[in-house]
């Protein structure tokens, strides 16, 4: 079987396979195409993929590999016929990509649909290794747009009180963003709607912002689960007034296939302080903060900046492609069986737990989205979406 990768669009620095990951892959039996180019800009060279074991040619070439990675959705007219595909497809929220893959009767792995609770399944999950880092760099984006230091500092001169730093959530991004902004020396605030989590963001060095009547609202999977919008109204209040003398607020609400919660509504802003920076990890999916412009910086009329920077993990790529290659080569060195590539139902992987009727809401329903233009049985729910 043949791997190819083309180079990602215009918009993308990251690349889905690095050479150290082909040497893996070629290991495995795998042959891989590389697209001339198509690590440049995560620095990665044409020449390091071929000392690896890669063939680089012209994107027609590529086009003809039985199995394309890529890390956003490729463009439509390089899905050959009855191919495979492997990015991530975001399915629920862009249906068309499943219509696209079954009218061309091709496979879709849709790598962002990993059910996060099976233990194998940790080092393929791609939307921990980007979350973590777009949690580091958000905090190092927000840190130098603050206009105050961050640490406490002693001198002659006086002495600095440390920037307060508040994170709206600590799943994957959540958490490393609490542990980058106490590692640079700021006062650092969080909350969840996950009870469970008061414990994890204490361990790295934050304070719990506890709302009265929350409970556990946790899916089988690990993603928060849909609240009222009597609690919603309840625990933004409750953040936002802690937020309210803020420096850096970071927000990071996240729910599977549904767009991102507004959790800092206009008239809270407001009330934050002139110079304090909102950096929005979900400007993608619509935004936590109701004023977000997706890709833009907006500074509201009481001097609160406002960061909608889409694609955080894209701005570290060789980094980011690093880590998102080695997710993608777990996934298909585990496909390979006695020398062939086997998509078997019975891989949890692949079409998760048994759990049709709650697959849209749990995400459990496994990476394998469609395969030669069906949607699995057990994906009852997508089938209904698309």
């Amino acid at each position: 079987m043949r791997i190819g990768v083309f180079k990602e669009k215009d918009s993308e620095n990251r690349v889905s396979i690095v050479p150290n990951s082909v040497r893996k892959l070629v290991k495995a039996g795998y042959d891989v195409v590389i697209e001339s180019g198509a690590g440049v800009k995560s620095n990665y060279h044409d020449s390091e993929y071929k000392s690896a074991g890669a063939n680089v040619e012209d994107r027609g070439t590529v086009r003809n590999a039985e199995i394309l990675v890529s890390i956003g959705f490729p463009n439509p007219d390089d899905i050959s016929e009855k191919g495979v595909v492997v990015c991530i497809g975001d399915p629920f929220r862009n249906t068309d990509r499943i219509h696209i893959c079954n009218n061309k009767n091709a496979t879709l792995l849709s790598l962002d649909m990993i059910p996060r609770r099976i233990s194998r399944a940790q080092s393929m999950d791609v939307n921990s290794s980007q979350d973590n880092l777009a949690g580091y760099k958000a905090v190092l984006l927000g840190a130098s747009m603050v206009p105050k230091a961050v640490p406490m500092m002693t001198t002659s001169a006086g002495t600095v009180r440390p920037s307060k730093v508040v994170v709206m959530g600590s799943g994957v991004a959540g958490l490393q963003a609490i542990a980058t902004a106490k590692r640079l020396g700021a006062v650092v605030y969080a909350s969840d709607v996950r009870k469970s989590a008061a414990e994890q963001i204490e361990s790295v060095g934050g304070r719990f912002i506890h709302v009265d009547g929350m409970d556990d609202f946790e899916d089988e999977s690990g993603y928060a689960k849909p609240l009222t919008p009597e609690f919603i109204k309840k625990v933004n209040e409750s953040v936002c007034e802690v937020a309210s003398d803020a420096d850096l607020i970071i927000t990071t609400a996240r729910i599977f296939g549904r767009p991102a919660p507004i959790t800092i509504p206009d008239s809270a802003i407001n009330n934050f302080k002139s110079g304090s920076v909102i950096v929005d990890l979900n400007a993608d999916v619509g935004g936590n903060c109701e004023s977000t412009v997706k890709d833009e910086v907006i500074k509201t009329k009481n001097g609160v900046q406002i960061v909608g920077i889409s694609n955080l993990p894209g701005t570290i790529p060789t980094t980011a492609s690093m880590l998102f290659s080695n997710n993608v080569t777990s996934v298909l060195t585990s496909l390979i069986k006695d020398g062939a590539f086997i998509l078997s139902p019975d891989d949890d992987i692949l079409v998760g737990s048994p759990k049709g009727s709650d697959f849209h809401v749990s995400g459990m329903g496994g990476i394998l989205v469609c395969q030669n233009g069906v949607i699995h049985e057990n994906q009852t729910k997508l089938s209904e979406v698309a």
